[in-house]
């Protein structure tokens, strides 16, 4: 028997094929080849079609087929990770009726801001985990400011991943999780956060029901089963966003275990056994995929907005054509440590959390134009996005998380070395490079929710270790690192002061 997992990036849509009787990955596949474009119809916003989504999950479905024949019929379940805290909105018809508000987008920031004042900031924190701040329901709350006639057409609101089960079984569900990354769960009641919903003015029945995160939640459609190039009736048996996800890939399940990521933006998430959270909500907790009542698991998660978004800009912006992300490295790794007094604040993609919800925009600091080369931006660049890592990991520190060892996939920042030494070095820990990802995890977990694992655990052995990088003594490198870090943290402050 065959499992098929989904992950629905901002960047691109992902599809795994894995074999439920060893685990092994048999295929994986991506569509587009170039990054998705993200439309801002004005600054600070962010948005995406979610019928581009499916499209390309369709898309990628078939690629994988061809490239990988697998007998259909022998496709026992469907799990679906996703980019999290996009609000997707669907009529009686379950039609979309606008562009899908995506996690990068920094519209809802100011109502989010109001509502945690109104409520207070204690009954939030206690309850919430969070500031309603920029996330799912404050973007819901946007519209119905600025969009009543939409509005009033709502018949759900989903997130991203519920929008792909949706279509693909005709059924309009969600998870614990879900509702906790949209701030619609309250933790200390174990239900609804009804406190957001009154504060927003928004009717209940606009949630869809809930579903296990492991289990049932549907079958493919006749329809959807027709777009895919699959069978009618597989379960879909598991969906969760990304970083909850990623984390599970990973093997990060239990208390003080990490892992993160570094795609198009970048985050760390440590899992904890009770409620815990920010005062100033700069990080912030979510239910993970393992949590139920009485069973706390709660992720906390940095997100930093303004990570390979900005790397990926500095190949466009400023390499020659054909320039990929090796020539980059290896041009980087030919300036010291510190870029020769070059800095750059990778906050350009909308407002940052870890920041108090300011958007400062990126900024390069130190130019000389005697000195520095394109080998120079390369490498400030991956220190700058490193260097927000560790500020973010102070934070966490601050909160009650260890951050002890690291565990990442091969699929992002962390394939560079200069990124994850950088990291190694300021925070002391250890960095695991884990072959696997969020697709991959999510087949894996579809297995545990169509019934092929007994235990999430079982379902996750077998990760291979592929590399890992160390923290260095004391030596002068390991002083290399926090002279440029000391610095760089002071530029931050003295420009947020500004």
């Amino acid at each position: 028997m065959f499992l098929l997992g989904y992950d629905i990036g901002s960047s691109s849509i992902k599809v795994a094929l894995v074999d439920a009787s060893s685990g092994q990955t048999i295929g994986l596949v991506q569509y587009p080849d170039t990054e998705m474009e993200i439309a801002a119809p004005q600054p600070g916003w962010a948005e995406q079609s979610p019928a581009l989504w499916w499209e390309y999950a369709c898309k990628a479905t078939h690629r994988l087929l061809a490239l990988y024949p697998t007998p259909v019929q022998d496709i026992g379940g469907i799990g679906i990770a996703y980019q999290m805290h996009g609000l997707v909105l669907v009529d009686q018809q379950m039609q979309v009726l606008r562009p899908s508000i995506i996690w990068c987008d920094s519209r809802a920031v100011a109502i989010g801001q109001a509502a945690f004042e109104a409520i207070g900031p204690e009954p939030c924190l206690r309850q919430l985990l969070n500031s309603p701040g920029n996330f799912t329901a404050s973007k819901l709350k946007w519209v119905k400011d600025n969009e009543p006639e939409i509005f009033k057409r709502i018949h759900k609101i989903l997130l991203p991943g519920d929008y792909i089960a949706l279509q693909m079984t005709g059924e309009a569900r969600t998870t614990i999780s879900g509702l906790s990354e949209g701030i619609f769960w309250d933790f200390e009641h174990n239900d609804i956060a009804r406190v957001v919903l009154d504060q927003y003015g928004i009717d209940e029945e606009l949630l869809p029901d809930l579903v296990p995160t492991f289990g049932q939640q549907g079958q493919l459609t006749v329809g959807a089963a027709q777009a895919l190039g699959l069978r009618t009736g597989i379960p879909v048996t598991y969906r969760a966003g990304d970083q909850p996800n990623n984390a599970l890939s990973l093997g990060v399940l239990h208390p003080g275990e990490v892992a993160a990521t570094g795609g198009t933006s970048g985050v760390v998430y440590g899992v904890v056994g009770k409620a815990l959270y920010d005062p100033q909500s700069r990080v912030n907790g979510f239910a993970h995929v393992n949590h139920h009542p009485g069973h706390d698991r709660i992720g906390i998660l940095l997100c930093i907005n303004g990570a390979g978004i900005q790397y990926n800009w500095m190949r466009q912006q400023m390499g020659q054509e054909g320039l990929g992300y090796f020539d980059m490295e290896r041009m980087a790794a030919s300036v010291p440590i510190g870029s020769d007094g070059l800095q750059i604040l990778p906050f350009g993609n909308g407002a940052e959390r870890m920041l108090n919800n300011r958007n400062l925009g990126a900024q390069m600091l130190h130019v000389h134009f005697n000195r520095h080369s394109r080998s120079h931006f390369y490498r400030a660049a991956l220190e700058g996005i490193a260097f927000s890592f560790v500020y973010g990991m102070k934070i966490m520190n601050t909160v009650g998380l260890n951050v002890g060892l690291i565990r990442v996939g091969n699929d992002n920042l962390f394939q560079s070395e200069i990124f994850s030494n950088t990291i190694a070095q300021l925070v002391g820990s250890r960095i695991e490079v884990v072959k696997t990802t969020g697709a991959v995890g999510a087949a894996r977990a579809a297995g545990v929710g169509a019934g092929y694992f007994p235990t999430i655990e079982t379902a996750m052995r077998g990760t291979e270790i592929i590399r890992s990088f160390e923290p260095l003594g004391g030596d002068a490198s390991a002083e290399a690192y926090h002279q440029a870090y000391q610095a760089w943290e002071e530029s931050l402050q003295k420009t947020m002061i500004d």
